[in-house]
C-alpha cells in the first residue's frame, strides 16, 4: 500500500510516499494522455521533449488525511495497464535549481525524525526502491510541485528538493538519472521512492521493488553525465543498426506488417480507446508540403497503400520521439498512398536522423523534392 505523510504545519499538502513491495493491481484509467507531437524541426542542441503531457493537479486528491498523517492508507495503489515508452522520455538535466520553498526543513513521521542534508556531495547509499503510481498521480509532492508519472522523478527522506541522483538497479546494472521533488519512503529498509516510469526504466514494474544504489549527483556533475548520455546513446543506435544489416528496406504496408511480425514488435498507436476498447481519433494526415527552402530537406520513409499501417508507422517515429514526421496522401494511377515523411528539416541533421530511422528497422530513407 502506498502511503503519504503529512509533515510540519508549513507543508499543507506535503507528501511523502511510500510504496508496497508487490505487484500493484493495474488500472485501466491512466489520465495522462501523450502530447500532441510538435510539427517543427528541432534543433540539434534542443532538449529531447517527452510524448506525454506534463500531469496536472488533480484537486480531488488535495488533503485527505486520517491520524498520523497518512494519505488514505486503505486506498492502494495502481498502475496503468499500458507500460509507458520510457525510452522516449528524457532524463532531467543535472543543474543548479534554487532549494524548494517546502520540503526542506528537518521533520518528524511517525514518530521518527529526519534530517534534511545541508551538503549532499559525495552522498551514496544502497537499499531498497519502490515506486507510486495512480494513487499519487497529479498529487502535489512535498516540494508542491504536482507528482508525474510519466516523469523521472523521486521521493527521498533527507536529500535536498530538488537535487538529482543517478540510480542503478544492482540486479541487471540498468541506470537512471531522476530528479527528486518528494519526502520519502517510511517503510524500513527502503532508500528511495521512484516514479511508475522510472521504475519501468530499471525493470522493476512487476516486482515492485528492487535493491538500488543511490547516488547523489552536484551540478557540476551535469556535463559529465550529459556526456554520458550521448556516448550510451551512440552506442545503443550502433548496436541497433548492427544487428539489421539485412533487414529489408520497408516500403510498403505489406512489408511493414512482415516486417513488424518479424521482429516482434508491439507498436503503440498513441489513440485514445473508448469503454469498448475500439480506437478513435486517427493521426491527421496533412496535404502535400511545398518544396524545402535552401539548406532544409525532407526525407521519405517509405509509401503505404493501406492508411493504418501508414499511421503505425507513424506513431513509431513518434514514439521514438521524432517528432517532425507526419504523414501526406496523394493520389498515384487513381490509388490513394499514405508517404511518410520526416521535415522539411536542416541540412545538418539529416544524417543524424536518417541513422535513427534505420535504427528503427526502416530502410535508410530517400531525400525527396516534389
Amino acid at each position: 500500500m502506498k502511503l503519504r505523510v503529512l509533515l510540519p504545519a508549513a507543508l499543507p499538502l506535503a507528501l511523502a510516499a511510500c510504496a508496497t513491495t508487490g505487484t500493484k493491481s493495474p488500472s485501466a484509467h491512466v489520465g495522462h494522455a501523450p502530447a500532441p507531437a510538435p510539427t517543427t524541426a528541432a534543433a540539434p542542441h534542443k532538449p529531447k521533449t517527452s510524448p506525454y503531457a506534463p500531469a496536472q493537479e488533480d484537486l480531488s486528491k488535495r488533503g485527505d488525511y486520517v491520524a498520523g498523517g497518512l494519505f488514505r492508507p486503505g486506498v492502494p495503489d495502481s498502475v496503468p495497464s499500458d507500460i509507458p515508452d520510457v525510452d522516449a522520455i528524457p532524463e532531467p538535466d543535472v543543474r543548479d535549481e534554487p532549494r524548494a520553498k517546502t520540503g526542506n526543513r528537518d521533520y518528524t513521521v511517525l514518530g521518527k525524525k529526519y534530517r534534511v542534508l545541508d551538503d549532499h556531495e559525495g552522498y551514496v547509499e544502497e537499499g531498497m526502491a519502490s515506486y507510486y503510481g495512480n494513487k499519487f498521480h497529479g498529487r502535489r509532492t512535498s516540494s508542491q510541485e504536482v507528482y508525474d508519472m510519466y516523469a523521472f522523478t523521486g521521493a527521498h527522506k533527507t536529500l535536498p528538493l530538488p537535487s538529482f541522483a543517478r540510480v542503478t538497479n544492482l540486479e541487471n546494472g540498468k541506470t537512471i538519472v531522476v530528479r527528486i521533488n518528494d519526502r520519502g519512503p517510511f517503510h524500513p529498509g527502503r532508500v528511495i521512492d521512484l516514479s511508475y516510469s522510472a521504475a519501468v526504466k530499471l525493470g522493476y514494474r512487476e516486482k515492485g521493488s528492487a535493491r538500488v544504489r543511490v547516488e547523489a549527483l552536484q551540478p557540476e556533475d551535469g556535463e559529465q553525465v550529459a556526456a554520458a548520455k550521448s556516448a550510451a546513446t551512440k552506442t545503443s543506435m550502433d548496436q541497433l543498426v548492427a544487428k539489421l544489416p539485412a533487414a529489408p528496406r520497408v516500403t510498403t504496408a505489406d512489408g511493414f506488417d512482415a516486417w513488424m511480425q518479424s521482429q516482434q514488435i508491439r507498436v503503440a498507436t498513441g489513440k485514445p480507446k473508448t469503454a469498448n476498447n475500439e480506437t478513435v481519433a486517427a493521426p491527421a494526415v496533412v496535404a502535400e508540403s511545398s518544396q524545402p527552402a535552401a539548406g532544409r530537406v525532407t526525407l521519405q520513409v517509405a509509401s503505404f497503400s493501406n492508411q493504418e499501417n501508414a499511421e503505425h508507422a507513424l506513431s513509431r517515429l513518434r514514439g521514438a520521439a521524432i517528432a517532425n514526421a507526419q504523414l501526406q496522401d496523394k493520389e498515384l494511377g487513381g490509388r490513394k498512398v499514405w508517404r511518410l515523411r520526416i521535415g522539411p528539416v536542416d541540412e545538418s541533421v539529416s544524417a543524424e536522423l536518417a541513422a535513427r530511422v534505420v535504427g528503427l528497422g526502416f530502410g535508410p530513407p530517400q531525400r525527396v523534392h516534389d
